[in-house]
């Protein structure tokens, strides 16, 4: 048995005198044991802000992606071991593939968003705003890293991707993070944080741990810290009360176990693709982690005509269905995560069926390996509601567990309004392969579910299901969700950046965000930017090219080279009530003649270009105009080496400014180049 230290202050700390069991959900023995007694809170808050806090906020985001890349790497190096201590909640491999494998995954998504952020410490958000007639002031936004902690007070589900879902965000946002995980599994979130800090890929206190009851950790936060809860809505609005959390006005990130609901489409009758895959969703959602999710169906509303074929073909999937020790082949259904789970969730069946009835109940289940006597065994129960618009407590009691309702509906709009009874949820499916279905339902449901997914034939192959929230989306709800967002890709970050409102001159504003900005000065460059290394191009560096006079003939050969006959540009007797003067010069000739223009075309610095982040044509350009470039460096980007044959080099992204004779932008583009540092690695 291990007894559960704490990671505070860059040290491990020895539990409290009195620690308390954890118990194995499959055999009842004892595998660790906890006391929180011991956890110094103001040390942990003090050392996170003074020590890890500076050091996170100093690295740009470009290396924070590359510290989760690393830890991700490393991490999956040892998963093995977290696979031996998740066995002991009652999860099948299967089970703890979603929380080992998908945690680490999250990492590796979130490092991978490095690519979309600037390479500065803090970001620069949006465009800018003109706040003036002669440009000379202008405004923007950044969002710079909070000075304060990430408290993660996690559920016991998922104790690693839970808290690995929550870390990624708050890491590469620059914010250091103190980790709560749930008591009942907390054992395993230790045995993940313990090989993170022995990694030594993070800064000293970008991480701490803290197992058992810490009672105290929300006395101690302040308006910089972040506080995230997972768990139960009851809970959660304990917590969100917290007399520290409203005086300092303490942003809190609350995602609740709701009702999410699962609909069969009118149009999937028997014998229909969509048919099936609801049958094949809603028999994982009931066996996988034993329904304990936050994202579980607990609703499936079904129409009355269908409901007895759902129920017979549910009830066929389900007495296939394995359970036992997750550790033996052939199970495939494990087992709560304790007893008092398995208690709360007999005492959830008892309060439905004071309204509900039973269809299908696998009360005394045979089990591979174990015992329900030692082991928190619970079969699946499916429940219905002949009147389920009347019906209240289907509604409002979660059974946090293989437990579901099949409620009849007799069109689409009654199926909505059963959907929202449910007061707001993280997710909700639809299994339709009718797209007019599928809009009408998502229009009018999106508002009381953070995520929807659209099951149909087409999409069944690649999709990752009902209850599996991706890090490129928002993961949260409205309502009895509880109103928050995780995740969500760079969306994600802003729980942990301050949004601020910067106002200046364009000059000014360009040098915080090291992005040129309208109106700023381009000082000329007595060297052609391509004959510049990285480093010694600065933002605002500017090459003015020579001028060309535009004829007739660059607009026929355009046409004949491109096979652009647009009328526009080749029959000028079709212009008469249009917007055109006469034959107008091809848009994309305009940019390739701008290109031919400031392109340096001997060999030099810049590796390659390799394509247009923006392009508008903004003024027709007629024979007779003189159109010249100017180029200037608006933003660079460094890059990391990726192999031992790679040579350093960084992103630039260079401003094409082509105006006419007078002065006038006829168009504007951000090219992007690849540029070789001067310096290489030895």
């Amino acid at each position: 048995m291990r007894i559960l230290d704490h990671y505070i202050a860059g040290q491990w700390v020895p539990a409290g005198p009195d620690p308390s069991p954890l118990l194995d959900a499959v055999h009842g023995h004892a595998v660790a044991a906890v006391d929180a007694s011991s956890a110094d809170m103001t040390s942990a808050f003090r050392y996170g802000r003074d020590q890890a806090g500076p050091a996170l906020r100093k690295m740009t985001f470009q290396r924070r992606g590359q510290m989760l890349k690393a830890l991700a790497l490393h991490l999956m190096s040892k998963k093995e071991e977290f696979y031996r201590w998740s066995a002991h909640t009652g999860a099948t491999r299967a089970d703890s593939w979603i929380d080992v494998e998908g945690g680490i995954g999250t990492l590796f998504a979130y490092a991978s968003l490095r690519k979309q952020l600037p390479d500065l410490p803090y970001l620069v958000d949006g465009d800018p705003a003109m706040l003036s007639k002669e440009g000379t002031f202008i405004g923007h936004h950044i969002g710079v890293p909070k000075r304060g902690m990430a408290v993660h007070i996690n559920a016991y589900n998922f104790p690693i991707w839970g808290m690995l879902e929550k870390v990624s965000c708050n890491l590469l946002a620059g914010v250091p993070a103190i980790v709560k995980p749930a008591t009942l599994t907390s054992y395993v979130a230790h045995s993940m944080v313990k090989e993170i800090v022995d990694s030594g890929i993070l800064p000293e206190g970008a991480i701490q741990l803290v197992c058992g009851s810490a009672r105290d950790i929300l006395d101690h936060v302040t308006f910089e810290d972040v506080v995230t809860f997972t768990g139960s809505a009851e809970t959660g609005l304990a917590l969100k009360s917290h007399p520290r959390v409203l005086s300092e006005n303490v942003p809190f990130n609350l995602e609740a176990d709701s009702l999410n609901s699962m609909v069969l489409g009118p149009d999937a009758a028997p014998g229909t693709p969509e048919f099936d895959l609801f049958i094949k969703e809603m028999r994982r959602e009931l066996t996988i982690k034993c329904g304990q999710r936050c994202t579980a169906v607990r609703r499936a509303m079904v129409p009355e005509m269908h409901l007895e074929a759902v129920a017979d073909a549910l009830k066929g999937q389900l007495d296939r269905v394995a359970l036992g020790d997750p550790a033996l082949e052939g199970v495939r259904m494990g087992a709560l995560a304790g007893m008092e789970q398995r208690a709360e969730v007999e005492q959830a069946v008892s309060r439905l069926l004071s309204e509900a009835e039973v269809l299908y109940s696998m009360d005394s289940p045979e089990l591979m390996g174990a015992s329900s006597d030692t082991g928190a065994f619970y079969g699946p129960r499916l429940l219905t509601h002949s009147r389920p618009l009347e019906a209240a407590l289907v509604h409002e009691v979660e059974p946090f567990g293989p437990v579901s309702s099949l409620l009849p509906y007799r069109d689409l709009s009654e199926a909505i309004k059963l959907v929202h009874k449910g007061k707001g949820s993280l997710c909700c499916s639809i299994a339709t392969g009718d797209a007019a279905v599928a809009r009408e339902f998502v229009t009018e449901a999106a508002t009381h579910h953070g995520r929807i997914l659209v099951l149909d034939a087409k999409c069944a192959k690649e999709s990752t299901g009902h209850g599996s929230p991706m890090p490129q989306l928002v993961h949260g709800g409205p309502g009895r969700a509880g109103g928050g967002e995780e995740m969500g890709g760079l969306r994600g970050l802003g729980h942990y950046l301050q949004r601020t409102a910067i106002q200046g001159h364009p000059d000014t504003i360009t040098e915080i965000t090291q992005r040129h900005q309208p109106g700023a000065a381009r000082p000329e460059s007595d060297v052609h930017p391509f004959r510049k290394h990285f480093e010694d191009l600065s933002v605002g560096m500017t090459y003015t090219t020579h001028r060309h006079t535009v004829t007739e003939a660059d607009i026929v050969n355009f046409a004949n080279v491109s096979g652009d006959h647009f009328y526009a540009h080749v029959d000028e007797t079709a212009l008469d009530g249009t917007i055109f003067e006469g034959r107008v010069a091809h848009g994309y000739w305009v940019l390739s003649k701008a290109a031919g223009m400031f392109v340096e075309p001997h060999k030099g610095p810049v590796l390659l270009n390799y394509g247009l982040e923006t392009c508008r044509f903004t003024k027709p350009v007629y024979p007779g105009m003189t159109i010249g470039v100017q180029l200037t460096v608006e933003e660079k980007i460094q890059q990391e080496l990726r192999g031992d044959d790679d040579v350093l080099k960084g992103i630039v992204k260079f401003k094409v400014d082509v105006t006419d004779e007078t002065g006038e932008t006829v168009a504007i583009a951000t090219i992007l180049t690849m540029v070789k540092n001067r310096d290489q690695p030895t």
